[in-house]
């Protein structure tokens, strides 16, 4: 509790761009050193100081002691379309709390956080081809197969330590973000999107896991499939590739000649195979060179959307993960956790908590 609470003033004071030296002395310190070993964890603070900056930072008690929540030690950065600043700054707070549940579970019941993080060792200054040939090697690499969407979601938890949450977003318009913290990386997809685009978005965010360091990703991005900002674009090649690499494209054999409606119709059934979206599908055939860009525009949207169906009758993945799910499990039945705290966390009735449990295959080894 001492460095929580410590690392939380160093975020409060940082936000509000406070020196030391000045909240030393809002705070009734003699000196900065204080605040700083306060802020280190090395000092613990008295019910008197909590107190006081409770009051002085005007910030709820909960702020400073709650670990189940993100404070200034996690950025996050959101693929969405027209969701306003204050919208998405409230969401980012209920999903933090969800990040830091499992995080903070997962210590207490013993299950280790990654070691160590991989890069793709790509910059800004990259050629889109240069993200092309790291999907495509990534897909080689982790071995995702004939149909790389259908593997990618465990690859990534399993090889690369990366929390995956299948969300409910309340918020139309969100459809996922990538979170980086000190120890951990998440990647939380909206699981009511049409199944391709969950893939697209998945292989996106992991493009920002994975070049985070060499090219941080702006806090908030139009979740769209043609993008101006440079690092999206390169997001976009690195998941076209990926998802849809040339190994995959050769099974399906040519493209050229083929009449609009012929066209269309071969892109909705391919698109499906490979669990991506015929649009998607369209503009990488494009990049590798197997459909020209005016065979490609004489298709209409409308003749792929929702991969030619009137409408998408997919049922969603289970809320959240199985590997999250486990943290949830263990934590309950180690006492780390109560019932009614992790029903409130998940937003699910008590009642519902071992049905979604269930949904991953667990069950508790105590009552509700």
């Amino acid at each position: 509790m001492t460095q929580l609470i410590g690392a939380r003033i160093k975020a409060l004071r940082e936000k509000r761009g406070l020196s030391q030296e000045t909240l030393a002395r809002q705070l009734g310190f003699k000196d900065r050193q204080t605040l700083s070993a306060i802020e280190t964890g090395e000092r613990r603070v008295s019910a008197e100081e909590l107190i006081l900056a409770v009051r002085e930072l005007a910030e709820p008690l909960e702020y400073f002691t709650d670990p189940y929540i993100l404070a200034g030690e996690a950025s996050f950065s959101w693929r969405q379309t027209g969701v306003g600043p204050e919208r998405l700054a409230a969401y980012e707070n209920v999903a933090g709390r969800w990040i830091a549940a499992f995080r903070n579970i997962g210590r207490q019941i013993g299950r280790p956080l990654p070691l160590l993080r991989r890069t793709l060792g790509l910059t800004r200054q990259q050629r889109f081809e240069d993200a092309t040939t790291a999907g495509e090697r990534f897909a080689a690499d982790f071995d995702l197969g004939q149909i790389p969407a259908a593997a990618l979601r465990a690859a990534m938890e399993r090889e690369l330590g990366i929390l995956v949450l299948m969300v409910d977003t309340n918020i139309a318009g969100i459809s996922g973000a990538a979170c980086r913290l000190p120890e951990l990386d998440a990647v939380l997809i909206n699981r009511h999107e049409v199944p391709g685009r969950q893939h697209f978005d998945l292989a996106h965010e992991l493009f920002h896991v994975l070049t985070w360091d060499a090219m941080p990703p702006e806090h908030s991005e139009e979740a769209v499939e043609v993008s101006t900002n440079r690092v999206e674009q390169l997001a976009n090649s690195f998941a076209s590739a990926l998802l849809m690499p040339s190994s995959a494209l050769g099974r399906f054999g040519d493209w050229s000649g083929l009449v609009a409606h012929d066209l269309a119709a071969k892109l909705n059934a391919v698109a499906d195979e490979l669990q991506v979206t015929s649009t998607a599908l369209k503009w990488r055939l494009v990049s590798a060179g197997r459909l020209s860009s005016g065979e490609a525009r004489a298709v209409r949207d409308a003749a792929l959307r929702n991969n030619g169906r009137a409408r998408v009758v997919t049922p969603p993945p289970a809320l959240f993960s199985r590997n999250f799910a486990e943290v949830i499990a263990k934590g309950l039945d180690e006492g780390q956790l109560s019932v009614r705290r992790a029903a409130a966390l998940l937003d699910i009735r008590v009642d519902e908590l071992r049905d979604w449990l269930g949904q991953h295959g667990l069950e508790l080894s105590s009552e509700l």
